[in-house]
């Protein structure tokens, strides 16, 4: 039997799955993920070989966090500091005499969403609420990408927004007002001083208001038909942050219409469920 091999390679964990070529899931596996480089490639190679064994596989898929270049394969990903410049793509082809796929997270976890959440929208946002805050954008199921490749950053834009506590707003990008530093968990920690689990009512509201206008951003923007939110700070809050988002979404859009708002069904597994679904299918 041949199979196709799905990689999550993240900050804190490896997840590796493989699936027939139906594309249903065969086997998995969960690591956290070494500081060195050679101890990363060496416990993947490893993982692969505990979901494949001896069978033949026919391609192979990845979702890393970026930077990254999705067509020659080379990523150095910010929260992995010994990966740098690394030519994974040319590497894993190499290895494992199969085609390698390779997109930044937020981009594959969309392609999760769409193929295997059972999310199919002709214009498609998926948008990631965790540490921080990403999104990949899908137009008839295939990513956009912007000038040079780019990939647009959801979470980097400017809204009008509420804080209850304005000496604990900064990103990591160095601009004070972005939508990651009021809605990410790394925001809201350093906002209210406690992980998103234990905020209050108040709290959620102020923070569900604050994602609606960046939502309404979006909307008016991309003008997509659905919207998916995953991440962990999406799916652990779920009504609590996604009514009041979408309430200040709707309420502030005037000249385009509101998408559906809608939670993933994949949770953790998003990218590792698009990871099977560029390995199967490539990247175009």
């Amino acid at each position: 039997m041949a199979v196709y091999v799905g990689l999550d390679i993240g900050g804190t964990k490896f997840m590796v799955a493989s699936a027939d070529e139906s594309g249903h899931l065969l086997a998995r596996t969960l690591e956290s993920t070494p500081i060195g480089l050679e101890d990363g490639l060496n416990l993947l190679d490893l993982m692969i070989h505990q979901v494949a064994g001896r069978e033949k596989i026919l391609g192979m898929g990845a979702a890393v966090g970026g930077p990254l270049d999705w067509q020659t394969g080379v990523v150095s990903p910010l929260h992995q500091p010994q990966w740098r410049e690394v030519p994974l793509k040319a590497r894993m082809e190499a290895r494992y005499n199969c085609p390698f796929w390779v997109d930044v997270d937020t981009n594959v976890a969309a392609f999760g969403e769409y193929f295997k959440g059972g999310f199919q929208a002709d214009r498609m946002l998926y948008m990631t609420l965790s540490t921080g805050i990403g999104g990949g954008f899908l137009i008839d199921g295939k990513i956009y990408r912007g000038a040079n490749g780019a990939h647009p950053e959801v979470g980097h834009q400017s809204i009008p927004y509420r804080c209850m506590n304005p000496a604990g707003l900064w990103c990591d990008c160095g601009v004070p007002d972005c939508l990651e530093a009021l809605v990410s968990g790394t925001g809201i920690r350093r906002i209210y001083g406690k992980p998103a689990e234990e905020l209050n009512a108040e709290e959620w509201s102020e923070v569900g208001y604050n994602l609606g206008q960046g939502l309404r951003n979006i909307a008016a923007i991309y003008t997509p038909d659905l919207i998916v939110l995953g991440g962990g700070v999406a799916t652990g809050a779920g009504d609590k942050l996604l009514l009041p988002a979408q309430k200040t979404m709707e309420e502030n859009l005037r000249l385009v219409p509101a998408p559906m708002l809608r939670l993933s069904k994949l949770g953790y597994d998003t990218a590792l469920m698009g990871a099977l679904v560029i390995a199967q299918h490539g990247i175009h």
